[in-house]
């Protein structure tokens, strides 16, 4: 499959380089003030553009890449007030966007443990329930998407919970997430119930950006070809 990656940093190679070992051709990188590119015969090659930048500059990549006819598969976080745009574009017009807040199987794994969980604690109003997740200083947005995918998931099955709210403060029914900074860590996101007796805490702690890697070319790999928005529900379908 010929893949184009917009966005060449670190999470950009890494994907380059499970790309290759899985047989695919990169045949178009696209990094900050390369916007032309976008029109270049080598980008308009390709069956699938692998998307990783930061939340200002995503959407119009999308649209540059919509414009070129090339599908896209996307880890970008911070956009989504903007994802019906996103969504007419695949309905009405035919384009093919694959998002995921994290592409890693393990934290797939590790959300559907989230709602199973969610759904029992429903039932015990003793416990209080939080959010706390930890990421590298260059991550721009808090929470992350990972944690607001988790928080949505929580407050569909947990009706003493009616919002989510960042670090202190809120109303008594706000489901706290705590966001954290520090160094090169990869992701960390906990789930933590709490009552007076005890504390019941689950926990995904990335080891690399692998596993973020593998999980998009999957996603590519499994969007090569099809139509319309997917999400890792519709490739794995576990949840």
């Amino acid at each position: 499959m010929k893949i184009a990656l917009i966005g060449y940093g670190k999470m950009g190679h890494e994907i380059e380089k499970i790309a290759v070992e899985r047989g695919h051709e990169i045949v178009c990188t696209i990094d900050m003030n390369e916007e032309e590119k976008f029109t270049s015969p080598a980008f308009k090659s390709a069956e699938v553009a692998i998307e990783f930048t930061s939340p200002g500059s995503a959407m119009n990549n999308y649209r540059q890449a919509f414009a070129a006819g090339v599908a896209v598969v996307s880890g970008t976080t911070g956009w989504l007030e903007q994802l019906d745009e996103i969504k007419d574009a695949c309905d009405n017009r035919g384009n093919t966007f694959f998002y995921a807040s994290n592409f890693s199987l393990g934290v797939y794994i590790f959300s559907a443990l989230n709602n199973y969980l969610a759904k029992i604690m429903n039932q015990f109003p003793g416990y209080d329930v939080r959010i706390e997740e930890t990421h590298h200083i260059h991550k721009l947005d808090a929470p992350s998407g990972t944690a607001i995918t988790l928080a949505e998931e929580i407050l569909e099955k947990i009706e003493r919970k009616g919002e989510w709210t960042l670090d202190e403060g809120g109303a008594a029914d706000a489901l706290q997430i705590k966001a954290f900074r520090e160094g090169e860590v990869p992701g960390i996101h906990s789930v933590i119930y709490e009552s007076e007796a005890d504390i019941i805490r689950i926990t995904h702690d990335a080891k690399n950006r692998k596993g973020l890697a593998l999980g998009a070319v999957l996603a590519a790999e499994f969007t090569k070809g099809k139509k319309g928005f997917m999400t890792m529900q519709d490739m794995l379908g576990i949840l």
